[in-house]
């Protein structure tokens, strides 16, 4: 279940918000951690940049220092209520 609160993961798995949360917070641990990250996570090379990003004048300038992107994954963003109008 990805983009949900701990409220609603809760919900659907009928526990309480703080075991859900003490649960993730040791996942996160995990996987940051020796030696799961050495083995499974990566840079990637400047050869696995889409030639699409890495050729065009229009996209390059805001991706050429980046470390590396999250294919597949899910980033839920949304601005506080006071800053939606400006944006």
């Amino acid at each position: 279940i990805t983009g949900l609160t701990i409220r609603h993961v809760g919900k659907c798995f009928q526990h309480l918000n703080d075991t859900i949360s003490q649960y993730f917070h040791k996942f996160v641990f995990i996987f940051s951690s020796l030696p799961f990250y050495n083995v499974y996570i990566h840079m990637p090379a400047m050869d696995e940049v889409q030639s699409g990003i890495r050729e065009g004048p229009r996209f390059w300038p805001f991706f050429w220092n980046a470390i590396g992107a999250l294919d597949g994954s899910h980033i839920h963003a949304a601005l506080g209520a006071n800053d939606q109008a400006a944006h």
